[in-house]
């Protein structure tokens, strides 16, 4: 409740309050400040949940295979080389059969005809291997 200190005015009549009496609003915000404090904890509590165990698979490293093209065409399976496209789609065919198939890490030389490397390229998506790196591109900058 508010009070006024200022005597009654020249007329007899008490002057009227201007001043919102705020001490109703401070109640009710500290009422919901209680509220909003107790209410948080009940939000927060984790639920355990039971859930199932599994094991991973294994991690198997795949084999590495480095084909590297050589500025004449040469093609070279891990530093053997290879007659030409026949015996590579034949290698290729024989890591497409295995369970697991190798990474295949190809390297073609800066000064190799275009053709060459598509031809490789063109092998190894027909033999549908799919684990494919292209090496040394910085050469091509």
């Amino acid at each position: 409740m508010g009070m006024n200190l200022q005597g009654p005015s020249p007329a007899g009549e008490p002057e009227v309050m201007m001043d919102i009496n705020t001490t109703p609003l401070i109640d009710v915000m500290l009422v919901l400040l209680i509220m909003l404090i107790v209410t948080i904890p009940i939000q927060l509590h984790s639920v355990a949940l039971n859930l199932p165990q599994g094991n991973p698979p294994p991690v198997v490293e795949p084999e590495v295979v480095r084909l590297h093209i050589e500025g004449d065409g040469t093609i070279l399976w891990n530093g053997e080389t290879l007659a030409g496209l026949p015996g590579l789609e034949a290698r290729l065919a024989a890591a497409a059969a295995q369970a697991i198939q190798p990474e295949l890490h190809i390297r073609p030389d800066a000064a190799v005809a275009y053709q060459v490397v598509v031809s490789v390229m063109a092998a190894v998506q027909r033999n549908r291997l799919n684990r494919i790196g292209l090496l040394g591109n910085e050469q091509f900058l």
